[in-house]
């Protein structure tokens, strides 16, 4: 059994480990316990922002099993509507197959609508082909190109 439930700052190094918990985030993730500072002030700015949820995933332990960030836009285009944007999905390996993502994407969803959101959006890395499936099956459509530039 899990539930879901707005994340804690005391969360926040179970979420930094499953972060890594793959090919590229072990490539661009820091593990430690105390969190670095750049996550810990990256923390306090998403629980500051009303248009920020960072929310986990817990099993009847209370153990974070699995991550997720919804922010919610605000736009002029399709007459004002909001979308809500999910991001930094992930699900601990030894949760994997146990519906846990697919519960928790509707979750996230359904906090989207009751925000008032028109669609939800993500992305997800063209590496994770796996991911990518998933979502699909859970009614995503790749509708769009998306593109990032680092700065």
């Amino acid at each position: 059994m899990h539930s879901f439930r707005p994340a804690r700052r005391s969360d926040l190094t179970d979420i930094i480990r499953l972060l890594s918990d793959d090919d590229l985030g072990a490539t661009r993730e820091v593990v430690s316990d105390p969190p670095d500072t750049r996550y810990i002030a990256a923390f306090a700015a998403i629980e500051a922002d009303a248009n920020q949820l960072l929310a986990v995933a817990v099993d009847e332990r209370d153990r974070v099993v699995g991550c997720l960030q919804l922010t919610f836009i605000p736009g002029l285009s399709r007459t004002g509507m909001w979308r809500g944007q999910i991001e930094s999905v992930r699900v601990a390996r030894d949760a994997r197959g146990s519906a846990l993502g697919s519960d928790f994407i509707e979750w996230a969803v359904g906090r989207c609508a009751e925000r008032g959101c028109g669609l939800v959006q993500l992305t997800s890395d063209k590496s994770r082909t796996e991911s990518i499936r998933f979502y699909e099956k859970m009614g995503f459509v790749a509708s769009h190109e998306g593109l990032k530039r680092s700065l």
